[in-house]
């Protein structure tokens, strides 16, 4: 079984689709999709479908539901006559199983996109403490090509999928913000002007981007812009949520209008932590 959930949920069984087009099946699959090889729950499943109020025939209508997805991937599983789980040896029913309390979705030793991600942002990561930047940006690009959207796309959410579904994205976001680091710290300044300003413009008061921006711009020799950048951030916070910028990235805006012109090379951006102004020389 191959599932996708970072873009358009995708399940695959034996290279076959299995995709409900009706919204409660699809929120189904997409639960034990991402709990795949985990037991999910019948509580958990039943507040996805209906909150907090379920009707008194939910468990009933779940049953359907689980009904319904065994018919696809029984479906899938005669279509799919590659693949080892269309051998005739498992059924629909080994592979979306019947736990007790809940439901498993068994993966079969398939691909998932999520789980991949998570593997290669973990070794991004870890290049990144060891000081292997390119490796940690080459990582982390990997991972984040994965997306292919935002998570779930095509699913209409409810209570624990909206959950999960902004656990994933601030993975994703965490990502971004390590590699364009590893970037920084490459001396990719430049480069990352065009991607930071969208970033920027989309996560307005997301104070580690806007430092990053703010690095880049002075890098690249636009400090007046790099002392914008500040201000409009300073701005958005106010307005939307009545503060004033951190310290650590006060510190970068003092060190910034204190230095007159970069250094032509470095090595380090070290985001927005303190000693700014040391970070500055460094920063190439």
């Amino acid at each position: 079984m191959d599932i996708d959930v970072l873009g358009p949920l995708g399940v695959r069984v034996g290279g076959v689709a299995v995709m409900p087009t009706a919204p409660k099946p699809r929120k189904v699959l997409a639960l034990l999709a991402l709990h795949v090889d985990r037991v999910v729950p019948v509580g958990l499943l039943v507040e996805e479908l209906w909150g907090e109020r379920p009707p008194r025939s939910a468990r009933t209508t779940l049953q359907t539901y689980i009904l319904q997805l065994r018919e696809l991937i029984g479906a899938a599983l005669e279509q799919g006559t590659e693949s080892a789980e269309a051998s005739g040896d498992v059924s629909a029913k080994d592979v979306l199983v019947t736990a007790p309390g809940g439901y498993v979705l068994r993966g079969g030793g398939g691909s998932s996109d999520v789980v991949e991600f998570e593997r290669l942002a973990g070794m991004g990561y870890r290049a990144m403490d060891g000081e292997d930047f390119a490796g940690a940006a080459r990582l982390l690009r990997e991972a984040l090509a994965l997306w292919s959207g935002s998570a779930l796309a095509d699913v209409r959410a409810g209570v624990q999928l909206e959950m999960e579904v902004r656990r994933l994205e601030e993975t994703r976001l965490c990502a971004l913000y390590q590699r364009i680091e590893a970037d920084l710290r490459l001396g990719r300044h430049r480069e990352l002007l065009g991607e930071l300003t969208v970033l920027v413009s989309r996560y307005r008061t997301h104070e580690n981007l806007h430092g990053q921006f703010m690095l880049a711009l002075y890098r690249s020799g636009r400090r007046g812009e790099a002392l914008s950048v500040y201000q409009r951030l300073r701005q958005a916070l106010v307005r939307d949520l009545g503060l004033e910028p951190s310290p650590e990235l006060r510190r970068l805006q003092q060190a910034i209008l204190k230095t007159s012109e970069p250094t032509p090379h470095g090595a380090r951006s070290e985001a927005v932590n303190a000693g700014a102004r040391d970070r500055l020389a460094r920063v190439g």
